[in-house]
């Protein structure tokens, strides 16, 4: 036998013996580890520290909670109640948001005895439903907040209506199966409560309505309503929530304070395909809190160089 051959017979010995491999010499083999390469993973970000009491962040899209704290835990919510106020109208069947509202001295009245904040609406004027809905969500006018509760509310006194209102109110928030929500007024002035995740699910609702996401992304609005005079009135109204035109991507939504609840805000913002929701309740940095939350939503330190817009010196601050 040449030396070819017995080269030849020896290789197909060693092939043969590679096939026979058993299946468990084979598991073996496809268990080995694996060379090592550099993971993609990336690592868990730190939870921000915030000032406020009770806050939380969730995904817009999904309501999945991203950051938490006493978010279960009921607390005063000053004029993010208005929130509520402005859904319930949105909401309400064959609402006509044209219809013209005479504004009445009441309302003006209920500014000065609560030392609220004010859209100065001016008694005889005619607004719109729509300008009473900026009016009530940009500088938190609650004459404007009166003038809907007494339009939408029903009864033959103006307490009867706004108390229907706010009934309105309550079960909307039943609707949603918010179990740590109640209102006792139709602005935010009384002892409404909820919570920092109720809130959050409460403005995923309402920025689902066109109108309302609209307003509440407005940093100044400027209208003109027909004056008890005949003449023509003009208004304008800027956004409390200094949030907007500070932070890149926010649209909205809404500012409260009052001694029991201190500073308090719903905020949402968009960067590309992604929306955050969030609420700080009695904050004593509430839009660095809310800079620092979007920031842990969006991976990004914005917060850090994050200039505040400046508000108009004659201002509504609520």
């Amino acid at each position: 036998m040449t030396a070819r051959v017995l080269t030849s017979r020896a290789a197909a010995i060693a092939g043969g013996a590679l096939l026979a491999l058993s299946p468990l010499t084979a598991q073996a083999a496809q268990a080995a580890p694996a060379p090592h390469t550099a993971s993609t993973a990336q690592p868990a970000r730190t939870a921000p520290a915030v000032a406020a009491k009770g806050a939380v962040l969730v995904d817009g899209a999904t309501g999945r909670t991203l950051f938490g704290k006493e978010a279960d835990t009921a607390r005063p919510i000053a004029s993010t109640a208005k929130i509520m106020a402005a859904s319930v109208v949105l909401e309400t069947q064959g609402v006509d948001l044209e219809k013209q509202v005479p504004v009445k001295q009441a309302y003006r009245d209920y500014v000065t005895q609560h030392g609220s904040s004010t859209a100065d609406l001016q008694t005889g004027d005619k607004l719109t439903v729509r300008q009473l809905l900026y009016a009530t969500l940009l500088p938190s006018g609650a004459d404007a907040a009166y003038a809907l509760a007494d339009t939408f509310g029903s009864g033959a006194t103006e307490a009867e209506r706004t108390a229907s209102f706010v009934s309105q109110l309550n079960a909307k928030a039943a609707e949603l199966h918010f179990t740590h929500t109640a209102f006792d007024s139709f602005d935010g002035g009384g002892t409404d409560t909820s919570t920092p995740a109720e809130l959050a699910k409460l403005a995923r609702h309402a920025m689902r309505n066109d109108t309302f996401r609209t307003i509440v992304k407005t940093k100044q609005y400027k209208g003109e309503a027909p004056a008890a005079n005949g003449r023509t009135r003009y208004y304008t109204w800027n956004n409390t929530n200094q949030l907007l035109g500070s932070y890149d991507g926010v649209i909205g939504i809404k500012t409260g304070t009052t001694t029991p609840a201190g500073d308090c805000l719903v905020f949402a913002a968009t960067r590309g395909d992604k929306t955050l929701i969030g609420t700080v309740l009695n904050s004593k940095d509430r839009y660095a809190d809310a800079a620092k939350l979007l920031d842990h939503g969006f991976g990004t330190t914005t917060a850090k160089t994050m200039q505040l817009r400046a508000l108009p010196a004659n201002s509504q601050r609520d």
